[in-house]
């Protein structure tokens, strides 16, 4: 038996896909090493997602930019299950880093 993760509807559609499109663009594979980069800059650890919306680095996506929403906003206009699906969804794109740069930026990487 393997493990299914359940579904659970996401109540405010728009600003998830929003904010979900800034972080896929963020770690797409291109963009990712300026990304962890900028998190280094500001002494931020990549799981740590409340950090990365207070300081704005998620911000610096041009998409959102042109939007003129800010990726904070978005995530505070989720509610508490939807913020749950995104901080979920984050995660799991951090995990995808290649090894060669997960290794490069192990620091930030730690968990503490």
């Amino acid at each position: 038996m393997s493990f299914e993760q359940a579904t659970i509807k996401v109540e405010k559609e728009a600003e998830f896909a929003e904010l979900k499109a800034a972080i896929v663009r963020r770690f797409d594979p291109k963009r990712v090493e300026r990304y962890l980069k900028q998190l280094r800059s500001n002494d931020l650890r990549v799981r740590d997602l409340d950090g990365v919306l207070a300081k704005g680095v998620l911000d610096r996506d041009e998409e959102l930019k042109k939007s003129g929403k800010t990726a904070r906003g978005l995530y505070r206009a989720l509610s508490l299950s939807d913020q749950a699906q995104m901080r979920e969804f984050y995660l799991s794109r951090l995990e995808e880093v290649s090894p060669e740069l997960r290794a490069k930026f192990s620091r930030l990487y730690q968990y503490y």
